[in-house]
């Protein structure tokens, strides 16, 4: 396949670079892709354009206009990026891979804010985006492929970084929304300039759809700008706290499209209460010669219960984890170079308890299943940069050395949580023990700069050490967790640039290849030391047709497949060659809009549509959901100088359709995707 995307992508590139040219005398309309700036790649305030990297940026602007309630809702405008939606605030991340799943899957990615990760190195949670604040963001970037060096482990498959708005880009705001079912949000957003504090915060409150479902939620970031003799200081404070009445799946095929099943919970017990809490401090300092030192202390705690409602024996979970890290970085620019240099150190101490109240057989017995702490520290050393080969040629590149250590302490009896008669005890508890993984990651690019263009190569390794779930809350068969590191390797070709300074374009296609790679099968089986590849094309598009009207394009084609002679227990066959459940061939997101004045009446109106693929939901590809295709509306109108209404409306036709599509013991299952809905908002300017 990737043979034929190369000469395709070569084809669309030539094309598009001998564009520009012609584009000289045309007007500008306010495009600027290629003069973001971009802090997710290399920790500095870089231009989007020179990078030689996938990369998308939401701004702050866009972010409130779509006023997002879940994390789907914002991040389809990233190409190569879906978030399935689980129910209530849970998601799935998907960036440039399948829907991944399982303990330890959230290590393929590092979600961050500020750059620092939202959960500590080996303590990942599949949810743990619904700690960020992306409603009130400053920005947010997503950055797809093997990361920089800057990042180590969970950097493998991309990095989504929310950016917490300075002081002075901080509005004085305050809005109230409400909609379908029950749905109430306000948020507030207040600058103190005179002492350089801002903050913003939002409570909401949703009834639900199905039946005993909805959740109510709470989030607070507080920063101050300051400076301290030479150092230039950005504090912030973030706190998050959900609780949650949890929707489980429907189950029977296409279940979803029956309106009285899709109304159901089969599951009226399940719940998820969490809550978080991170702080930091970035100070930095101009050293002389272009020299730019950052130093950032940090803390992060959190702690999470729920019901365990997608296995039939549904025990309870509660873990959490507590840490101080430092983030150290020496950045040096100069005409021709630019460089950074630093060391990241993390220390952690987590937990977890995993309790069944009922027997459910001799293999999923009541009483504590899993019971112990761990200790983890991890290091990294990195450097990162790039160089001017010529007026238009440039080579970037970094390297990264990372040290991942953990102190396991079992707090209960090692061995079967089960009694001695059972046949195939569904949990393992290993004896304490400690484990370490040392891991290198690279990446190196060559790109050329045309007059409004640049295209680009790069290679790049990436890594995740083991996540402690999967060390040590081992499955049936299991006595021991003999895995390493997953690896991955990518290539990519690319080209960022504008045509007309009305048009501006990102294509891009990549094939990467993953080694010990770590899944759970459709029973919640642990497999390891499998292998897989990925290949697809990402394509955006971002066209000012005229001062009015705008459109927009995030589309991704791919290919996501097994790649090694792997049997599952119950399988049909070995599952070599076959795709990867929950990827589907292409999805993506597109938008039209205008943004004019009617009368005096500043208006800015939006219709999306998005799609998803059809996709198989089970390794040996005999089941399958067929995809859907949604359509959104947004609009706002700035009624007064301060006044400003606002409607969004979502899955605008009524589709029935599921967010999530499964197949586990033996049955189709749906996270169910919701009828039309309508959220109505009212805005003040403060100032």
């Amino acid at each position: 396949m990737f043979s034929s995307t190369q000469r395709l992508l070569a084809s669309a590139i030539a094309t598009l670079a001998s564009l520009p040219s012609f584009a000289q005398s045309a007007p500008s309309t306010g495009n600027d892709l290629l003069e973001t700036v971009l802090v997710t790649a290399t920790r500095q305030g870089v231009s989007g354009g020179e990078l030689p990297v996938a990369w998308s940026a939401i701004d702050q602007d866009t972010i409130g206009f779509t006023s997002p309630q879940h994390a789907n809702q914002l991040l389809n405008r990233s190409a190569g990026t879906w978030i399935s939606r689980g129910n209530g605030q849970e998601s799935l991340i998907a960036l440039r891979s399948p829907v991944l799943t399982g303990a330890g899957s959230c290590g393929a990615f590092m979600t961050a804010e500020d750059g620092i990760p939202l959960r500590a190195p080996g303590f990942c949670n599949v949810n743990q985006l619904f700690d960020a604040n992306l409603a009130q963001a400053g920005a947010v970037e997503v950055v797809r492929g093997p990361a920089t060096a800057v990042y180590g482990s969970n950097g493998m498959h991309g990095v989504i970084n929310v950016i917490t708005p300075s002081v002075e880009s901080q509005p004085n705001t305050l809005r109230i929304e409400g909609g379908s079912r029950d749905f109430y949000r306000i948020l507030g957003n207040m600058a103190l300039p005179n002492n350089g504090t801002a903050i913003a915060f939002q409570a909401s409150e949703y009834g639900g759809y199905q039946a005993e479902s909805g959740y109510g939620q709470q989030k607070l970031n507080v920063r101050n700008d300051s400076e301290w003799g030479a150092w230039r200081l950005a504090s912030v404070l973030s706190g998050s706290n959900l609780n949650q009445e949890t929707a489980g799946y429907i189950q029977g095929f296409e279940a979803y499209k029956d309106d009285a099943a899709r109304r159901d919970n089969p599951n009226p017990e399940a719940y998820r209460d969490a809550w978080s809490m991170r702080a930091h401090v970035s100070a930095s300092r101009n050293l002389g010669s272009d020299q730019t030192l950052t130093i950032t202390p940090y803390v992060r705690r959190n702690a999470m219960t729920f019901l365990q409602h997608f296995v039939p024996w549904q025990p309870t979970e509660r873990n959490g984890h507590s840490s101080v890290g430092l983030q150290t970085s020496l950045a040096g620019d100069s005409d021709n170079s630019q460089w950074v240099i630093g060391a990241d150190l993390d220390y952690t101490q987590g937990w977890l308890e995993e309790v069944q109240a009922e027997p459910f057989s001799p293999n999923q017995p009541a009483g504590i299943h899993y019971d112990y702490e761990v200790d983890a520290l991890v290091g990294g050393l990195f450097a990162q940069g790039d160089t001017a080969l010529s007026d238009r040629w440039r080579i970037d590149g970094g390297v990264r050395l990372e040290s991942t250590q953990y102190d396991y302490d079992n707090l209960v009896s090692a061995g079967s949580a089960c009694a001695p008669d059972a046949s195939a005890c569904r949990f393992f508890r290993p004896a304490d023990r400690s484990d370490d993984f040392n891991n290198l990651s690279a990446n190196l690019a060559l790109s050329y700069g045309f007059d409004n263009a640049r295209v680009y190569t790069r290679a790049a390794s990436g890594f995740r050490a083991p996540q402690t779930a999967e060390l040590y809350r081992l499955q049936a068969g299991q006595t021991v967790a003999n895995i390493d590191s997953e690896q991955i390797h990518s290539i990519e070709l690319g080209i960022r640039g504008e045509l007309f300074d009305a048009l501006g374009y990102a294509l891009n296609a990549y094939q990467m290849r993953k080694d010990n790679v770590i899944f759970q099968d459709r029973d919640r089986q642990n497999v390891d030391n499998a292998k897989t590849r990925h290949e697809g094309i990402e394509i955006e598009l971002n066209w000012q047709i005229s001062s009015v009207w705008y459109a927009e394009l995030a589309a991704t084609l791919q290919k996501h497949r097994y790649d090694s002679a792997t049997a599952l227990l119950g399988s049909s066959g070995d599952i070599n060659g076959n795709r990867i459940d929950t990827a589907p061939d292409s999805f993506g997101s597109a938008r039209l809009g205008a943004d004019t004045v009617i009368g005096i009446h500043p208006i800015k109106a939006e219709l999306e549509y998005v799609w998803v693929g059809g996709y198989y939901v089970d390794p040996d590809n005999e089941h399958r959901y067929a995809g859907h295709r949604l359509v959104n509306l947004r609009a706002d109108m700035q009624v007064r100088p301060t006044i400003k209404l606002s409607v969004i409306a979502t899955n605008l036709l009524d589709t029935a359709y599921a967010e999530r599509a499964d197949f586990g013991f033996g049955q189709y299952r749906y996270f169910v995707g919701e009828p039309r809905s309508v959220v109505l908002g009212l805005s003040w300017q403060l100032d």
